[in-house]
């Protein structure tokens, strides 16, 4: 069985819409640990194709891809362009067309 934090942000990673990006810190942060960027990034590396996850659309907090030329970076950012995604001339990605805020909280009725 998985450690809460590490279940959470799976379903919260899996549940990313197509077209939309989510940083890392901010994924951590919906999962219950506000400083965990890091282990985002860890769970992705060794987690992301067990669980089919979409992991290109985790981006950081500069609104970059965090992997470098040869090393994925050019596969994240076509996998991205594929689903509509645009890039700035300076490889950025624009937070206010593509952020993607997390799942809507539940409210009780």
């Amino acid at each position: 069985m998985l450690a809460s934090f590490t279940q959470k942000a799976l379903d919260i990673i899996r549940n990313i819409p197509e077209g939309r990006i989510l940083t890392y810190g901010r994924a951590a942060a919906l999962a219950g640990k506000p400083n965990g960027a890091r282990q985002i990034s860890r769970l992705l590396h060794s987690m992301s194709q067990k669980h089919d996850l979409p992991w290109h659309r985790v981006v950081n907090s500069k609104g970059k891809i965090s992997l470098r030329p040869s090393q994925g970076y050019e596969l994240q950012k076509a996998l991205l362009e594929s689903e509509g995604i645009s890039f700035s001339k300076q490889d950025t990605l624009d937070f206010k067309s593509y952020l993607w805020e997390g799942p809507v909280p539940e409210t009780k009725p």
